[in-house]
């Protein structure tokens, strides 16, 4: 039995199959679905159901999908939701985070650029089960990019415990800490105890 990650995120793909060992999980490329689904919610746990069921309901497999990204006290909770398609929608990964970077000059001091990650998941079976968890990781916002692992906002994500950014942090060391991690070690038993289908293996 597998599940379909509801995005076709390399990243979060590989993040995945690692932190759900025993479980194997596919994209949509590797069933030749392609879904647009659009993220109307105000939280990222809505996001994430939305795009869960969807995709469960056009694959006819246990889908599972997460809604993540950065706020940051000094913008208010900026750019949550919008994440990934902040300052405008041409911009990629670097150009995010340069917008974010600039944005935040007014606030030149580690006490004021405080921020997390948050991450929301939720798994839905195409017969209605679900199950669903949250994960957050705190650090501050570099004042420049440092690192070449991870994607998204990684490079400018310091994490004071590691004095490290996330792009500095090898995969088992972000995975231990990352929002996604959290939330994905929360999930696990929920999986086991909702779809124990994904757990058993032919001999």
């Amino acid at each position: 039995m597998t599940l379909i990650l509801a995005s076709n995120n390399a990243g979060k793909l590989d993040e995945m199959r690692t932190l759900l060992n025993g479980v194997s999980v596919i994209s949509p490329t590797d069933i030749g679905l392609n879904l647009d689904v659009e993220e109307s919610g105000q939280t990222f746990a809505t996001n994430a159901e939305l795009k869960a069921h969807a995709y469960a309901a056009a694959s006819g497999q246990i889908a599972i999908a997460d809604d993540s990204g950065l706020e940051v006290d000094a913008l208010d909770g900026a750019p949550g939701v919008y994440s990934a398609r902040y300052g405008s929608a041409d911009l990629d990964d670097e150009g995010r985070y340069q917008h974010l970077l600039a944005e935040l000059r007014p606030f030149p001091e580690p006490s004021q650029r405080y921020a997390r990650f948050r991450c929301a998941i939720s798994a839905i079976s195409p017969d209605g089960r679900r199950c669903r968890a949250e994960g957050t990781c705190e650090g501050i916002i570099a004042h420049s990019p440092i690192g070449s692992n991870g994607f998204g906002y990684d490079p400018i994500f310091f994490v004071a415990a590691h004095n490290a950014t996330m792009a500095q942090l090898d995969a088992a060391t972000k995975n231990s800490i990352s929002h996604r991690g959290q939330a994905l070690a929360a999930i696990i038993p929920l999986l086991k105890n909702t779809f124990p289908e994904l757990y058993i293996t032919s001999s």
